[in-house]
């Protein structure tokens, strides 16, 4: 859908539902490097002088996968991706799958929700 007729169908939505923007729910995952590190790909710096500064970094550092949700409702999350204290996992279609199911679902039926799209 482009950018015109996505405007186009959310205005169309808000005039038939005036509370529709309150039942937006947005989501999303982040990893966490546990050894501190940011990653900078898509920062931008801004400096008169090029720093000629190189950073090493291990090719798989050890990393944490949050995820969470905001809506009008409140934050629902953190899920912390992982097997038990100790292992972090990557996140696959299973696992997201899991959480949805065991995690996301319950959460929401803790709240009055109607009706939601997330």
């Amino acid at each position: 859908m482009g950018s015109k007729r996505f405007v186009e169908w959310a205005q169309n939505e808000i005039a038939v539902v005036p509370d529709f923007h309150k039942r937006i729910l947005l989501s999303d995952k982040t990893h966490f490097w546990l050894n501190g590190y940011v990653n900078k790909q898509n920062c931008h710096i801004w400096s008169e002088a090029n720093p000629k500064v190189n950073v090493e970094t291990p090719l798989h550092p050890e990393k944490l996968t949050v995820w969470c949700a905001l809506w009008a409702g409140g934050i629902i999350g953190p899920y912390f991706f992982k097997k038990d204290e100790d292992h972090n996992v990557t996140v696959n279609g299973d696992r997201y799958r899991a959480m949805i199911t065991n995690f996301f679902i319950p959460e929401l039926n803790n709240h009055d929700v109607q009706e939601l799209w997330f």
